[in-house]
């Protein structure tokens, strides 16, 4: 089910020079939060009507933490935001991970993040109750590296070598000589294509959770659609709503 909510903000603090930790106290998403579902924000600026999508970082009790990147006004407004102060939500939208698939049929994990879909992640390890290796990819400054849970391990790549495996993900992963049973990434197309081939490579199971620019964050306008191998009910042709029928997909059903 999906509520629309005005929630009060808890915290907003910054991260990095453009990544906020923004925590809001809610009166029912926090308890139906799915990992690698979103919530959408709407501005207080009557000219700014659609609502941004930020996936869930974290749900506590009745706490829900979004973790986002400034890149417009709308996200510009909401880094601004302080203690106390209100704003309207809805959430959880779209399909999660189906955590209890992969504790019931899988001994561990490999999650991916990279960038902005290094948030989600976070939800997702701290559901899981077989072992969890997690590989993050960064240009160079870290963020949320600590904030995983205990049980997973993490392993960091960075562009520049600063930190962990000069590189990507995949370098990482090769470097650590782990073979995973299941996949679960989110992050820029680059890195699920690359992801997405050594699964296809090595017959492994994988999930992705996809990035794409929403308008009305409900399934309603068809802006946001991905190319399938199945025929979507809705639009009756190859393509699917990320926002709504995603954003969490099996990576074989997505053209990528």
């Amino acid at each position: 089910m999906i509520y629309r909510e005005k929630v009060s903000v808890i915290g907003n603090i910054q991260l990095t020079d453009d990544i906020f930790d923004l925590n809001v106290k809610t009166k029912d998403i926090a308890k139906a939060v799915i990992p690698g579902q979103f919530i959408n924000l709407y501005s207080s600026d009557e000219s700014r009507l659609l609502p941004r999508p930020i996936s869930v970082c974290e749900a506590t009790g009745d706490t829900v933490r979004l973790v986002y990147r400034v890149v417009g006004e709308g996200t510009k407004e909401f880094s601004t935001l302080k203690s106390g102060d209100e704003i309207f939500v809805t959430g959880p939208v779209g399909n999660g991970y189906d955590v209890a698939f992969i504790n019931d049929n899988f001994k561990s994990a490999v999650l991916f993040g990279g960038g902005a879909g290094i948030p989600p992640m976070i939800e997702l390890a701290k559901r899981l109750t077989i072992e969890t290796n997690v590989f993050l990819g960064y240009r160079d400054v870290l963020f949320l590296n600590e904030d995983f849970p205990e049980s997973a391990t993490v392993h960091i790549a960075t562009e520049d070598g600063s930190c962990g495996t000069k590189g990507n993900v995949m370098d990482a992963l090769a470097q650590s000589k782990i073979t995973p049973e299941i996949i679960c990434a989110c992050g820029p197309m680059p890195m699920l294509r690359a992801i997405k081939k050594y699964a296809q490579e090595n017959n492994i199971k994988a999930y992705f959770s996809l990035e794409e620019r929403m308008a009305c964050g409900v399934g309603a306008c068809l802006g946001c659609v991905c190319k399938t191998v199945k025929t979507d009910e809705h639009s009756k042709v190859e393509n699917a709503r990320v926002c709504v029928d995603g954003p969490v997909f099996d990576a074989e059903e997505v053209k990528i």
